[in-house]
C-alpha cells in the first residue's frame, strides 16, 4: 500500500523528530528524520521501525544490514552509500534518488518506489519479493545474479539495465521503456508486450548468437 503523505502514516501521531546523527547496531522507533545532511553516517546493522524519513540527504557512509520495516521515504538523496545486504519490508519511497551505491544481496519485500532516480545501483545477488518501480528512471542499475518475484515496472525507464543471470518470476514488463542487458535464459517469467518483444528480438537474438542477414 502506498503512503502518499506523512499525515497517512498509521503510526504518524506517534513519530517523534530526530536530529541525527545515526549510530551503528541502533534501534530507531518511530522516529523521524527530516530536512538533515548526512555525511558519512554509520548505521550499520541498525533497525528503522515504523520510521519516515524526509528531505534527507546521505553522502557516503554505511548502512549495511540495516533493516528497515514500515518507513515511508520521501526526497531522499543517497550518494555513493553502501547499503549492502540490507532489508527492507513494507516500504515506501517517493521522489527520492540514489546513485553510486552498492546494494547488492539487498532483500526488499512489499516495497514500492514512485517517480524515483537509480543511478549505477548495484542490486547484484539482491532477492526483490512483490516489489514495484513506478514512474522511475533506473540507469546503468545492475540486476546481475538477482531474484525478481512479482516485480513490475508500469512507466519505467530502463537504460542499459543489466538483466544478466537473473531469475524472474511474474515480472511485469509491460509499460516500461526496455534499455537493458541479457543473456540467453534470462528473461525467463518476464511478462511483455508483444511491441516488446518485437523491440528485443535483434537483443536475444544476438544474446544466443543468431546472425539476421537478409539477402541483398
Amino acid at each position: 500500500m502506498r503512503w502518499r503523505e506523512l499525515a497517512d502514516l498509521p503510526f504518524a501521531a506517534a513519530l517523534e523528530p530526530h536530529p541525527g546523527p545515526l549510530a551503528p547496531a541502533e534501534l530507531y522507533d518511530c522516529a523521524h528524520f527530516d530536512r538533515l545532511d548526512l555525511d558519512a553516517p554509520d548505521a550499520t546493522g541498525s533497525r528503522f521501525l515504523e520510521c519516515a524519513i524526509t528531505g534527507v540527504s546521505v553522502q557516503g557512509g554505511h548502512l549495511r544490514g540495516a533493516q528497515l520495516t514500515d518507513v515511508w521515504l520521501r526526497d531522499v538523496r543517497l550518494i555513493a552509500a553502501d547499503i549492502a545486504e540490507s532489508t527492507w519490508l513494507n516500504c515506501t519511497v517517493t521522489d527520492s534518488a540514489a546513485a553510486g551505491v552498492q546494494a547488492f544481496g539487498t532483500r526488499l519485500r512489499g516495497v514500492s518506489f514512485h517517480g524515483c532516480k537509480l543511478d549505477s545501483v548495484n542490486l547484484r545477488d539482491a532477492a526483490l519479493t512483490e516489489v514495484t518501480f513506478d514512474g522511475c528512471v533506473l540507469r546503468d542499475v545492475d540486476f546481475g545474479g538477482a531474484a525478481l518475484t512479482k516485480v513490475a515496472f508500469p512507466g519505467c525507464k530502463l537504460i542499459t539495465t543489466s538483466f544478466a543471470r537473473v531469475t524472474l518470476d511474474a515480472v511485469d514488463l509491460r509499460g516500461a521503456e526496455l534499455g537493458i542487458t541479457v543473456d540467453p535464459t534470462c528473461l525467463r517469467g518476464a511478462i511483455v508486450t508483444t511491441a516488446q518483444l518485437l523491440d528485443m528480438a535483434p537483443l536475444l537474438a544476438e544474446s544466443i548468437g543468431i546472425v539476421v542477414k537478409d539477402r541483398p
